[in-house]
């Protein structure tokens, strides 16, 4: 990826063909207020690490758990990596990565409002950059990615095998797409997942947000051969709530590396 076609504001590259979505981020913004979600600099620059009198630190405890067999995933890899962190938001996880010697990382969202904090945060780091912009967006060029990370973030496409099939061009032969901190229900549990998920956002204030959450399963990857790195214990989950229900899933573009 180059300059050209950017428009580089407040340290965040927005290609010039789109514009941040103004009253869809009012909305989320506004409802990530609610739930906590909005960080401090100081807070964000700690990220996973937290203070456990913060409501959301049990959330915390669950995605340093599984940010850190990531990281360590990746480190164990041959060679300097060029990654591709979709749906980054605040970019805390972007920069955990950005921390492992040889990679290249670049944070994408169509949060504006996060992506600018994260860029004023994060952005002394000279192997990482933040970027507006959605997958189906010709933003890349012909940049290729040793590795995709989805961290919280395939709730927010409609069609995973739709998310697949923009990612995978993306990814040099061998490379590997990484879902972590995603939930999947069975068939028959998403009609109750939505109605839940409808009933939280309502009790917010943002029932119309209920529309822009959505419920996967496992067989919408199937054509997609993935592999299950992190596979939660049915039993451990009913007994302790440390443990992190959600899986860890990877899929490769078929091809040798270089």
């Amino acid at each position: 990826m180059t300059e050209k076609g950017f428009t580089v504001t407040n340290n965040v590259y927005v290609p010039d063909r789109v514009k941040p979505d103004s009253v869809f981020e009012r909305d989320y913004i506004t409802l990530r207020w609610k739930e906590k979600r909005i960080y401090s600099d100081a807070e964000l620059m700690q990220l996973p690490v937290i203070s456990d009198e913060h409501p959301c630190y049990a959330e915390w405890q669950l995605r340093r758990e599984s940010a850190e067999r990531l990281k360590e995933y990746i480190a164990a890899k041959a060679g300097p990596q060029k990654i591709l962190e979709i749906g980054c938001g605040n970019g805390w996880l972007s920069n955990l990565l950005a921390q492992l010697p040889g990679t290249q990382v670049t944070g994408c969202d169509i949060n504006f409002t996060e992506l600018q904090q994260a860029a004023r945060v994060f952005g002394h780091l000279p192997n990482l950059r933040f970027v507006y912009g959605s997958v189906n967006t010709e933003i890349f060029g012909n940049v290729q990615y040793d590795c995709i990370v989805c961290a919280a973030s395939i709730q927010y496409f409609p069609c995973l095998h739709a998310l697949m099939q923009d990612l995978l061009p993306l990814l040099k032969p061998g490379g590997e797409v990484h879902i972590v901190d995603s939930p999947f229900y069975a068939p028959e549990e998403k009609a109750e997942a939505y109605e839940r998920s409808r009933a939280y956002y309502t009790s917010l204030g943002f029932p119309e947000m209920a529309n822009q959450y959505f419920h996967h399963t496992h067989d919408e990857l199937t054509a997609f051969n993935p592999t299950l790195l992190y596979k939660p214990s049915r039993w451990k989950k009913i007994f302790s709530r440390q443990v992190n229900p959600f899986p860890w899933i990877r899929i490769v573009r078929p091809g040798h590396a270089a």
